[in-house]
């Protein structure tokens, strides 16, 4: 009987232990996740996301070549395998090079 009081007590404890809501759990009901579609552009400014955007066009214009070649590669599903056992360049040498006129 007094094992079987003992065990019960134990057994309550580790409930209380295991299933007690500390304060900062509690923190993740207080603010939302999500955000109000009103106040969601208030993060960045007009001017900084003009900014991002003209960088953004700058970059595509002066992308290098061997980025180019990985896009091409990415679109075709034989040499993106390729790709991961022997790298892009080879890939892309092997799949496109050919069809460019190169040898």
């Amino acid at each position: 009987m007094k094992s079987l009081l003992l065990l019960s007590i134990l057994a309550a404890l580790a409930v209380a232990v295991l299933c007690y809501e500390s304060h900062e759990s509690m923190e993740s009901y207080e603010i939302s996740p999500f955000i109000n579609r009103r106040y969601a552009n208030t993060f960045i400014s007009q001017q900084q996301r003009w900014r991002n955007k003209a960088q953004e066009r700058i970059r595509e214009r002066i992308k290098p070549a061997y980025e180019f070649n990985r896009e091409a590669c990415d679109d075709f599903k034989l040499c993106e395998r390729y790709a991961t056992i022997y790298g892009y360049n080879a890939a892309y040498n092997r799949y496109f090079r050919q069809l460019r006129g190169g040898k």
